[in-house]
């Protein structure tokens, strides 16, 4: 049986942003929100949002649509995310001088963000 692929419905632009300096669960607040929406619905979430998880990923998303318009030609205007991920990081961890000589321990976590971009089909 021979399975003959589409050539754009494979076509998929992504973006990944490593070591963000923010916890995974706030990036993932906001990343729930916006999977599965289309382009121009997303940057309007995104930009009304109150979140500070959510300047980062604005501009993941410009970045992956300037990636999808100007690498593979596809339509900013059709594009949906089709897959956006949050996975956990490594852990900076710092001290910070305390009271007669001690030292406490400060971890800085961060994130890796994945964002995806598909072309609607249209049939």
């Amino acid at each position: 049986m021979i399975k003959i692929k589409n050539e754009n419905s494979d076509r998929e632009a992504k973006v990944l942003a490593q070591h963000i300096c923010m916890s995974v669960f706030k990036a993932r607040r906001v990343i729930d929100q916006i999977r599965g929406r289309s382009y121009e619905e997303t940057l309007m979430i995104l930009e009304l949002m109150p979140y500070r998880a959510s300047y980062p990923i604005l501009k993941l998303v410009y970045s992956a649509a300037a990636n999808a318009s100007h690498n593979m030609g596809l339509n900013e205007a059709d594009l949906f995310i089709s897959k956006a991920e949050v996975n956990r990081g490594a852990i900076v961890k710092k001290l910070r001088p305390r009271a007669r000589g001690r030292s406490y321990l400060i971890k800085k976590t961060t994130c890796h963000i994945k964002i995806f971009l598909k072309e609607k089909s249209k049939f």
